[in-house]
């Protein structure tokens, strides 16, 4: 955790786009408007390796990050590679953000069982770090065994950052403890500051200083001059993680004293009532987990995410149904001074 302000990154959109070439082109418009590092999600769109490769060859300054790829659909091993290869392509700029997603993509997706996430997520990070040593990779774990192979090319002269993602205080917990850094979404500002408790704990579990962490909170942002449309693409984003990407994010709001809202959110989608679940994102609760409306005021409430003590970067990210125009309209209303 740096003692000098937080960094502007931007978090590309993970509904789908008009193509690669749209996704380069936030990343070159992020770049040119002084962004630190594009993320990339990966759901069940385009993988992100291959847009990343993409951006990284028609960019040369901003960094580049998976946020997240998961830890179920590849093998640690293969993780391991591609952030290697990925470091080369992109001259040094990648950070990898690791995790377990979650239930609605891992078996609804892949086809993959979703058992111990925090374990596999812990096991996963301790081979990508042996893979990207260049040593022979020999580990012994309760999920992975591997024995007797390296990495058939040098090893990056710099290896990348490996941060994890997580919501609740076990995975934060194991963040600290293993990781280089935590990718933190869905909090309050009251939640961030409660889960940054945990990632200090695992840090000192691990013998590590709080400070050699990096925390990237990923904040739902849309800046528009018609202020109503901003409220409800957010809306409409909030309800849909809350009712329909599985229990994390539900859980996430009830330890952050919204659990009235958070069934009610759930309980109206999954009766086919979409309408009413996002009548059910308060403003309140709208604007504690993010901003939305004028571009005026987007700014003034940006700067406050940035005042929260003990984060290195917020990351501008954009509602699911935003379209082109209002994501490049939100990405420069934002973009740093």
């Amino acid at each position: 955790m740096s003692d000098v302000g937080p960094t502007r990154d931007v978090f590309l959109p993970v509904a789908a786009q008009p193509s690669i070439d749209t996704l380069i082109e936030y990343a070159q418009d992020a770049e040119a408007l002084g962004y630190n590092r594009a993320w990339l999600p990966e759901t069940w769109g385009r993988d992100a390796v291959t847009v990343l490769t993409s951006i990284a060859e028609r960019t040369e300054r901003i960094g580049i990050g998976t946020s997240i790829a998961n830890v179920y659909s590849r093998s640690p091993a293969l993780i391991g590679q591609t952030a290697a290869t990925l470091q080369e392509a992109s001259d040094g700029r990648l950070r990898l953000g690791v995790g377990p997603s979650g239930p609605a993509v891992i078996e609804g997706w892949h086809g993959t069982d979703f058992e111990r996430p925090l374990r596999q997520t812990r096991e996963t990070i301790a081979i990508i770090r042996l893979v990207l040593s260049g040593d022979s990779v020999e580990y012994d774990g309760d999920i992975f065994q591997l024995s007797g192979l390296r990495l058939r090319c040098d090893p990056p002269d710099t290896l990348p950052g490996i941060d994890a993602a997580g919501m609740g205080p076990k995975s934060v917990e194991l963040a600290g403890r293993f990781g280089d850094g935590w990718h933190a979404l869905m909090l309050t500002k009251q939640g961030l500051r409660d889960r940054l408790e945990d990632l200090e704990r695992g840090a000192e579990l691990g013998g590590k200083s709080p400070d050699d962490l990096r925390v990237t909170l990923s904040l739902p942002c849309i800046a528009l001059e018609d202020r109503e449309r901003a409220r409800q693409l957010a809306r409409n984003h909030l309800a849909f993680y809350a009712a329909a990407m599985g229990t994390f994010y539900r859980e996430a709001l009830e330890r952050q004293g919204y659990e009235d809202e958070a069934i009610e959110i759930a309980s109206e989608w999954a009766n086919g009532n979409q309408e009413a679940s996002m009548a059910a994102v308060t403003d309140e609760l709208l604007d504690d987990l993010g901003i939305a409306g004028t571009l005026e005021e987007c700014r003034d409430r940006y700067a406050e995410w940035e005042e929260v003590d003990g984060v290195d970067a917020v990351s501008v990210s954009f509602p699911r149904g935003a379209d082109p125009d209002e994501i490049d309209a939100t990405m420069r209303a934002l973009a740093p001074e």
